[in-house]
């Protein structure tokens, strides 16, 4: 009891007693190194795995293996992004020319505009964990909350409906935030610098719907649709709940900052790592969230290492994620659904603010029919509320 006493005293939104020069002290120097050879050696699996998939999906044809295809597919054109996430943050080589041309090519076959993604991701970055600022996935203020149609609040908290975003925030970004759209060279989330490196990207995302079109109109519609549209979809789906999850949901309450109490070391303090079982290797590491977000210069295949050296240095102020109990990381969805049922807006005043419920809409999602259906299997477990 008196261990459990101290943990809940522990007061995650005040500010750490440690700096960001002493985090970064505490990582091996070889841990910052960028190996291009190692890099492009990953990026060469994932793309020999997804030719592989699609060659043995279309040769079989039938309706057993369409499923697993679309699984296992999807899952690897969620690999693929995060090596091109990687490539923006220039975490994949020394040479931005590479770097640059990995990830217009690999964002570019799952219908991402890799410098507009690339430049909005890094306004996140430099900003997580502020309630105006940051980028994604940010949290909606309680006046912001209240002006907003029922129909937006329930797409917006009710799964599966969230975990569908990502394309539509590509266009037109979220509630709160200015109308921008990735592909628009003139939107309020570019630089007027930046401008030729939007058409880039917006050039190569049509060129792939252009050859998508023409596959279609060659094979079928159908069978492109099986072959490329379901594992894109399975590939949003990952994406949305994985960058969801590394910022909410865990089974304690994290801070968002405005104002004097926000800055860069507090903001990455609120990332959360997450351990995805079987997959963490399959994509990359991604879940190791804490240390990426407060130096993503680090290559993903150091960030273990990194997070493991810096540990001591952050003390209670990293969370040892929940470790998966079989391959399959069913912990997590409970995870997420508590958090949409539970995170719902914070506050419009204050400098250090906390997720608050909306009791209406709790019970609303408590009702979901998806909600029900992992309740009924315990994999939804109600816990404390957040």
């Amino acid at each position: 009891m008196k261990g459990i006493e101290r943990e809940e005293e522990f007061d995650r939104g005040s500010p750490p007693p440690f700096t960001l020069a002493d985090a970064r002290a505490a990582i091996p120097r070889h841990c910052w190194v960028k190996d291009p050879w190692r890099s492009m050696s990953y990026v060469v699996r994932d793309v020999v795995t997804v030719f592989l998939l699609g060659s043995v999906a279309a040769r079989l044809d039938n309706g057993i293996v369409w499923p697993l295809y679309w699984f296992a597919q999807g899952t690897m054109f969620w690999a693929l992004f995060v090596l091109g996430h990687d490539c923006g943050h220039g975490s994949f080589s020394d040479n931005q020319n590479l770097n640059n041309l990995v990830g217009h090519i690999l964002h570019s076959f799952i219908l991402v505009p890799y410098h507009g993604w690339r430049i909005s991701h890094r306004t996140h970055h430099h900003n997580h964990g502020h309630v105006e600022n940051d980028e994604s996935w940010h949290p909606w203020t309680e006046k912001l909350y209240k002006s907003l149609g029922k129909m937006t609040i329930m797409l917006r908290f009710t799964a599966p409906f969230p975990l569908l975003a990502y394309p539509f925030y590509l266009w037109w970004r979220e509630p709160g935030k200015t109308k921008g759209s990735h592909f628009n060279p003139n939107s309020d989330l570019f630089a007027p610098r930046e401008r030729y490196d939007v058409i880039t990207s917006t050039i190569c995302w049509l060129a792939m719907v252009v050859l998508l079109l023409s596959m279609s109109v060659a094979a079928g519609p159908l069978r492109i649709l099986k072959l490329y549209g379901v594992p894109y979809w399975v590939f949003v789906t990952w994406l949305d709940f994985v960058t969801y999850l590394h910022h909410h949901g865990y089974e304690e309450r994290f801070p968002w900052y405005r104002g004097k109490e926000w800055n860069y070391l507090r903001g990455g303090l609120t990332t959360i790592d997450r351990d995805y079982g079987m997959f963490n290797n399959i994509h990359h590491d991604i879940g190791t969230h804490v240390v990426h977000h407060l130096f993503p210069q680090i290559p993903h295949y150091h960030l273990l290492e990194a997070t493991e050296a810096v540990k001591p240095i952050l003390g209670k102020y990293y969370k040892e994620p929940r470790r998966s109990s079989g391959p399959i990381p069913f912990h997590l969805i409970g995870s997420y659904l508590r958090s949409l049922k539970h995170n719902h807006y914070v506050s419009d005043e204050g400098d250090v603010v906390y997720y608050e419920t909306d009791p209406q809409l709790s019970k609303l999602i408590s009702k979901s029919f998806i909600t029900e259906v992992f309740s009924s299997n315990n994999i939804f477990l109600p816990t404390k509320e957040l």
